[in-house]
């Protein structure tokens, strides 16, 4: 560090010191100017120039060395000096110290931080240069951060000082009035009478609204900044137009219709989307086919000598098309057009806040709801392109069973194919960069899992990153390469490429009308899935971060609702209680917490677990593998989360949901009646499981002496007595 920072850090240090070990912050209390009140009016009224200047330095002081009692100077200031005077005073005041501030860190501590996560800072760099002023002033104007880490964070960031200046005059001008005007009013207090004056009432209220106003204010100028050039419309074709027909879009538009709007639905390519077409419709059809032939495979479990089922992969895969036909029509126009929605088929493109186009019609509207959902990704890896590939878009389309099968990817989407694939006799190998599958599950889920995999036959190689795809006499390889560098070579017939999918966003044109997009493609939303212009929301994968269909659905009501009744009513998106499933054999499902998210966010949680092996119809049914594992607070019964690994584990898991969502413990589901024999019983007897761990010995203890005292004392029970008191 320079030596002219060093002395500038000692003296800064040593000012703060001296402020706190000469309790100079005794001053800078409503005490002590209550006491001292009348001397320091007196004093102003016969040296009003020394006593301004002298208040100036003070506060500039104060604000300048980020000091307690910014806020109480203000207060004085109304007191002492009047509204006018005091907002005049306080407001350059307050203006310059917070300037002072700002170039000190920045001079002592913006090289050294940066040197160190300037990589971490380079996203925040970018958006204080396309909109630094107008998110200081948003802070400045809502104060719900304190000035003086305002002034300490900006100075990290490349803003010119003279911006952060007059913006920060601008942003603190309306909260200065307001605690001066109060401080001017709480100053005119005589007697009693006027602590019920209106004036006083008034400046209190103001005092108390003050956050709510300004973000009103601010909102408003978000709203005019984001609008403002471009023309509204002065009619209306529709009240809403929905981009995409997914999960996501269809329920938004028939929530629209249901109330009567007037919406339209956009869609370029199939009704239904991804869940119908390319989704969860298809992989939970195939699985169910796979099933069926791990049921052949285990037919001595269930106390047949063998079994065999011959196939044709083609009819398999014909059969997963016949019933996405068999559920389109729950999708389709007709339908939605029967129920009021105005679907079109077409490219939409948004040109303005309030229209889109599809071809070269232009629809105008009032809201626009954005669920044009996600897409696989494809990593760049060379030579995959060269060869082919297939992706959970496009693997559908495969009629003839590829005999060495790769799947990169260790997640849910991967596992499931993986796992189906392998049962239908292809030789499966999986390869995934991390050190093992579904990373966002417990060490118990992920060992457990493996261990099946294994047992099947997939070859599972974890650790392992695909480098290239090699290509020559007929033969196509995949190199991979483990943690100490050496490469793997793994041929195969077919690859999947399953490692994540990304937001459908591009070709909308959100960049021309000024929609956020974040770095991954999605669509920035607030809490209330609004964008950042504030006629559009946005809902689904299109958004993330939970891509899932039923929270696609979860995300409609709002993006829809809020939108079709603002600004009278408007709701916040509630993600209190997400649940999802991983559909291998054995299922993976989980709501709230689980162990490792826990402990990453140091939250103390107590764990209870229950074997499913223990569970007698699932022991009739050969299928006791897997747990329920329940987190809660340590000694409560109040549900955290829920994970259970075992047949049909994501139907069990709703119990655990519902329970989550209307505050209901492990005490309620204990005392539920459920049918025996059924798998729910599980979740009863984990919740069993947890109430023995918490049973109340003591009481327990006296209760088993009360009952003894109403049996009376038995014949061996006065041998006993007679024999004790013999040997006394």
């Amino acid at each position: 560090m320079k030596p002219s920072r060093i002395v500038l850090l000692i003296a800064l240090a040593a000012l703060i010191a001296l402020f706190f070990v000469f309790d100079l912050q005794r001053f800078l209390s409503l005490e002590f100017f209550a006491a001292q009140r009348e001397a320091i009016v007196a004093y102003q009224a016969a040296n009003p120039w020394t006593t301004a200047i002298a208040f100036f330095l003070i506060y500039v002081l104060v604000t300048g060395t980020s000091l307690p009692g910014a806020a109480l100077l203000t207060l004085i200031a109304g007191a002492v000096f009047g509204l006018v005077q005091g907002v005049i005073m306080v407001s350059f005041a307050s203006t310059l110290g917070a300037a002072m501030a700002f170039a000190i860190a920045r001079y002592l501590f913006r090289d050294a931080v940066r040197a160190r996560f300037g990589q971490y800072l380079a996203t925040i760099d970018r958006g204080v240069e396309k909109d630094g002023a107008f998110y200081l002033f948003a802070l400045r104007l809502v104060p719900a951060v304190p000035f003086f880490v305002i002034n300490l964070g900006m100075a990290l960031t490349p803003i010119p000082v003279w911006r952060f200046y007059w913006v920060s005059q601008l942003g603190m001008f309306f909260g200065t009035v307001v605690y001066v005007n109060a401080g001017a009013e709480l100053g005119q207090i005589e007697s009693i009478g006027d602590i019920l004056s209106p004036a006083l009432w008034i400046s209190f209220a103001l005092l108390g609204l003050a956050p709510l106003i300004a973000k009103k204010i601010l909102d408003a100028i978000k709203a005019r900044k984001a609008l403002g050039k471009f023309k509204k419309p002065r009619h209306f074709d529709n009240n809403l137009v929905v981009i995409g027909a997914g999960s996501g879009g269809l329920v938004a538009a028939l929530i629209a219709a249901t109330v009567k709007a007037k919406v339209t639905l956009i869609e370029r390519n199939r009704m239904g989307g991804d869940c119908l077409n390319t989704g969860c419709v298809p992989s939970k059809s195939l699985l169910r086919s796979a099933k069926m032939l791990s049921y052949a495979a285990r037919a001595k479990e269930f106390g047949f000598k063998n079994a065999t089922v011959e196939f044709d992969f083609a009819e398999v895969m014909e059969r997963v098309q016949r019933i996405i036909k068999k559920i389109e029509p729950h999708d389709s126009v007709e339908r939605y057009t029967e129920l009021g929605v105005n679907c079109i088929m077409g490219d939409a493109r948004i040109t303005s806040p309030y229209s889109v186009r599809v071809d070269d019609r232009e629809i105008t509207t009032r809201n626009i709801v954005i669920a044009t959902g996600g897409e696989p990704f494809v990593p760049p890896i060379p030579g995959l392109a060269e060869v082919g590939y297939y992706t959970s878009d496009t693997i559908w389309e495969i009629r003839e069973l590829p005999s060495r099968f790769v799947v990169l990817g260790g997640g849910p989407i991967g596992s499931e194919l993986a796992q189906a694939f392998r049962r239908f006799g292809a030789d499966v190998t999986m390869v995934e960069q991390a050190p093992h599958l579904l990373m966002r599950e417990d060490a118990d889920v992920i060992d457990l899992m493996q261990q099946q995999f294994v047992a099947e036959g997939i070859r599972l190689l974890t650790n392992h990153r695909a480098e290239r795809v090699e290509s020559g006499d007929g033969e196509r390889v995949l190199v991979c390469a483990k943690e100490d560098g050496t490469e793997v070579q793994v041929p195969f017939d077919a690859v999947l490429v399953a490692v994540g999918r990304r937001p459908n966003t591009e070709g909308l044109g959100l960049e021309d009308i000024g929609v956020a997009i974040g770095e991954r493609g999605d669509v920035e939303v607030d809490g209330y899935l609004r964008t950042s212009v504030p006629t559009i929301y946005a809902c689904g994968d299109a958004i993330g971060p939970y891509q899932f269909t039923h929270t696609a659905s979860h995300e409609a009501w709002y993006a829809s609702v809020n939108p079709l009744f603002s600004p009278f009513k408007k709701f916040k998106a509630d993600y209190s209680v997400i649940p999802w499933t991983t559909f291998t054999d054995p299922e993976v499902g989980r709501v709230g917490l689980n162990e490792q998210e826990a402990e990453r966010r140091g939250i103390e949680v107590e764990v209870t677990h229950y074997e499913l092996e223990e569970l007698d119809r699932a022991l009739a049914d050969e299928e006791g593998r897997g747990f329920i594992k329940v987190l809660t607070p340590p000694g409560k019964d109040r549900i955290l989360g829920a994970t259970i690994v075992g047949h049909h584990a994501g139907d069990l898991l709703a119990e655990f949901i519902s329970a989550m969502k209307w505050g209901k413990g492990l005490k309620a589901l204990m005392g539920t009646i459920h049918i025996y024999p059924t798998l729910t019983e599980a979740n009863k007897f984990a919740a069993s499981t947890w109430r023995k761990k918490h049973a109340p010995e003591d009481l327990l203890a006296w209760v088993g002496r009360f009952h003894r005292l109403r049996r009376g004392r038995g014949r061996g029970e006065r041998e006993v007595a007679a024999a004790s008191e013999g040997r006394a």
